[in-house]
């Protein structure tokens, strides 16, 4: 007799899920979009320096000449950055979009703009740059090409999300800008550090990487750019400079922060001249911005007008031309500058000003201590200042770094980096929200 066996569902079993891409297979599909978007942004930002340099020398060489005019003058000078600040306001009136949202509230690296900002933020960028104003590329640079990124990328790969758009738009640019991915990858260091996100730092980094390698190589095969100061070489450190040092970054934090301090009193000044009837807008703030950025360029010289990269190759190549008072003389005007035409509406960013400042600024001490090599006395006054307008540590300490171009002085930057950190942190960004009230 047989017995019978109890009754048992047959088991089904479901098929196996595809394994995970590793994250080799995962990363190798970005590198053709990362390169190209490098590119572009190198070649858009290679393209409005190149306009902006024929129109400043219409500005400041032929048309005084034509005119019989002194290039520089004071009276050229105050003439022409007050015709600049009028002919912006009345741009940015009439461009759509009106170039953009106040840059006073924007940073480096911000959400993507409408497309249709982008052609109004390049020409007014195009007239600041030629115009004198004492304000860098970089932030309507980099918000136009992550706007133009955001945008095509958003139609050619449907599916991929705007965040990586972006971060390959701002690396590119911000290696464009330097000439060299390191910068760029110290920049989306701290952004992303601060972001959840999936994968190691390195993975979340190829493809900003790549975009940033590809911006640099674009700009230094068709423009050569470089920081390299050519300063005298620092040599091994010694005790004394420890103290030095620090008292250098120190002082350059606290200018630093006085602009900072100030930035939310002057932007109310210039934003309630904006609300006269009948003068559209930002046209008489940017006009009055023009005239005191005239007066200061007047007051200053030559040296202290425009971005500031190329004016501070020609303080850094006599570094025993200028005295002690008259060095101190720039940077404060430099820093008043960097200020109102922040201030007023301007479109431009402040790093390229505010290494300006620094190196005033340290070229004013090794005046007053010869005793201090001009190495170490710029590049940690360049690094007090920009750790106090950028608030961003890694991008400071390069940018120190690279100026002097001899990897000695890096330990001792390090050093001065601390105390004037400790100035910095926590106190209110050179940055506005919406209200007017300071970042912190």
């Amino acid at each position: 007799m047989r017995l019978l066996r109890p009754y048992r569902e047959p088991v089904v079993t479901e098929p196996s899920a595809p394994a995970a891409p590793t994250p080799a297979r995962r990363l190798l599909p970005a590198i053709v979009p990362a390169v190209v978007v490098g590119v572009l942004s190198a070649l858009v930002l290679l393209g409005v320096s190149l306009l902006a340099e024929r129109f400043q020398e219409v500005l400041w060489e032929a048309l005084p000449d034509t005119l019989s005019v002194g290039r520089y003058s004071a009276l050229w000078t105050v003439a022409v950055l007050t015709a600049c600040g009028l002919a912006t306001g009345l741009l940015i009136r009439a461009v759509p979009g009106h170039a953009g949202p106040d840059p006073a509230t924007t940073g480096l690296v911000d959400p993507p703009l409408p497309p249709l900002v982008v052609p109004g933020l390049l020409l007014v960028t195009v007239l600041t740059l030629a115009g004198g104003v004492s304000l860098g590329p970089e932030n309507p640079i980099t918000a136009a090409n992550i706007a133009l990124a955001c945008w095509l990328g958003g139609r050619l790969v449907p599916g991929a999300p705007a965040a990586q758009w972006l971060a390959l738009a701002a690396a590119g640019t911000v290696g464009a800008l330097f000439g060299t991915p390191v910068a760029a990858a110290l920049i989306l260091t701290e952004t992303l550090t601060s972001r959840p996100g999936p994968g190691a730092l390195w993975d979340r980094l190829f493809a900003p990487l790549a975009a940033g390698t590809a911006g640099a190589l674009t700009m230094t095969l068709l423009a050569h750019p470089s920081f390299d100061l050519s300063l005298p070489p620092y040599g091994r450190p010694r005790w004394g400079d420890l103290l030095s040092s620090a008292v250098i970054a120190s002082a350059g934090a606290v200018l630093g922060l006085l602009v900072v301090y100030a930035f939310p009193y002057v932007h109310r000044f210039f934003r309630s001249l904006r609300s006269f009837r009948g003068l559209g807008g930002p046209v008489l703030a940017l006009t009055a911005g023009g005239l005191l950025l005239g007066a200061l360029g007047a007051l200053g010289g030559r040296l202290t007008l425009f971005k500031g990269l190329d004016e501070v190759r020609e303080l850094a190549a006599a570094p025993d031309g200028w005295s002690a008072g008259q060095f101190a003389v720039m940077a404060v005007v430099k820093a008043a500058a960097l200020l109102v035409a922040a201030s007023c509406g301007f479109r431009g960013g402040r790093i390229f000003p505010a290494v300006f400042v620094g190196v005033a600024l340290g070229l004013c001490a090794h005046a007053l201590a010869g005793a201090v090599p001009v190495a170490l006395a710029v590049t940690c006054g360049v690094l007090g200042v920009l750790l106090a307008i950028t608030r961003q540590g890694w991008l400071s300490l390069f940018t120190a770094a690279v100026l002097a171009g001899d990897a000695a002085v890096l330990p001792i930057l390090c050093v001065a980096s601390l105390p004037a950190w400790l100035l910095v942190t926590g106190r209110p960004q050179m940055q506005l929200a919406e209200d007017g009230t300071p970042l912190r």
